[in-house]
């Protein structure tokens, strides 16, 4: 009888033996929480859709980051929803607008530390849900539309938002907000962009966390499903333009792309776990078909194992609390 030659279940033999020779770790500072803030709430609201999120108030915003800096997470991004809209996002560049409003606050709550991050895209502040500044014809007007975006990015900046998430998929987006910035002395400000930004159907949940007014897709400025070299190509004309970040959204469906992004490029590379994936993962834990803690982990851990320098996800504190535990 032979016997194997080589044995590579001696890397697996303990917990202690896994732990030393584990090629991917997760640690809290990679993780950033996504959170909403409403104007006009009296209390914070759950979202259906998303068990366990909720729309804040501006207290519980404040709450929540102290929460999420206490746990050791690296960011939170913020996004607002306003008691009104219109059809150019007027809510967006406004300084009293709840997004900058909420974004003071939270500056003002946790100081540096986290970094304090906002959403710039005007579908949460347009009457017709779209990214942009719509034609005569209902079509998205590109270039009407950054300008738009550098307004929105100087009142972030303004209200003390650290890196601006330009999630739009407005071409030359980056290099308009970031010449806007520098020309008004904001040089520090971060720029994410979403480069790799993917039109599908794990967005359904976040339609209803920011009440989203939108009627028809966005199939025109965010990328095919079946295009994984067009998301490395706009992640490297991001970088060309000025992003300090670029980011692949979503993350599960979209693992090949950001491998891909991460060789391709030298700057920070990120991914979002999006709503879709949050509320899958919940549901099926609730009818106990998973285990939930371990779901979460391993695709955290399989973001992270893709190239994600850092994940926006909606578990960020209570996965920070698991992975401290661990250590």
């Amino acid at each position: 009888m032979s016997f194997p030659t080589h044995r590579p279940r001696r890397l697996r033999q303990s917990p202690a033996v896994r732990r030393l020779v584990r090629e991917t770790h997760l640690v809290p500072s990679q993780l950033v929480l996504p959170a909403f803030v409403r104007e006009g709430l009296t209390e914070p609201a759950a979202i259906s859709s998303m068990p366990g999120v909720q729309q804040h108030t501006l207290d519980s915003l404040r709450r929540a980051a102290a929460d999420a800096a206490a746990a050791g997470v690296g960011g939170i991004m913020l996004f607002g929803v306003p008691a009104t809209r219109d059809a150019t996002g007027s809510g967006a560049d406004d300084p009293q607008g709840i997004l900058n409003v909420a974004t003071e606050a939270v500056v003002a709550e946790v100081g540096d530390a986290l970094v304090v991050q906002t959403d710039l895209c005007l579908d949460e502040f347009t009457d017709h849900g779209h990214c942009g500044v719509l034609t005569a014809d209902g079509s998205v007007d590109n270039d009407a539309t950054l300008e738009r975006y550098t307004a929105m990015g100087l009142a972030q900046a303004r209200a003390g938002s650290a890196l601006l998430g330009l999630s739009g998929m407005m071409d030359g987006q980056v290099a308009a907000v970031r010449e806007a910035l520098d020309a008004e002395g904001f040089t520090d400000t971060l720029i994410l962009a979403y480069s790799a930004k993917y039109a599908g159907a794990f967005y359904g949940p976040f339609r209803e966390a920011v009440d989203s007014q939108l009627k028809g897709d966005r199939r025109t400025y965010q990328l095919d499903p079946g295009n994984g070299r067009e998301g490395v190509k706009e992640a490297l004309l991001d970088v060309e333009e000025g992003a300090d970040i670029v980011m692949v959204k979503p993350a599960m469906p979209y693992l090949d792309v950001l491998a891909d992004v991460r060789a391709s490029v030298d700057v920070p590379v990120w991914a979002y776990q999006v709503s879709g994936e949050y509320s899958m993962v919940e549901a099926a834990s609730a009818n106990g078909w998973i285990d939930r803690r371990g779901a979460i982990l391993e695709s955290l851990l399989g973001i992270r194992r893709a190239g994600a320098d850092a994940i926006l996800t909606y578990w960020a504190v209570e996965a920070a609390g698991w992975l401290r535990d661990e250590l």
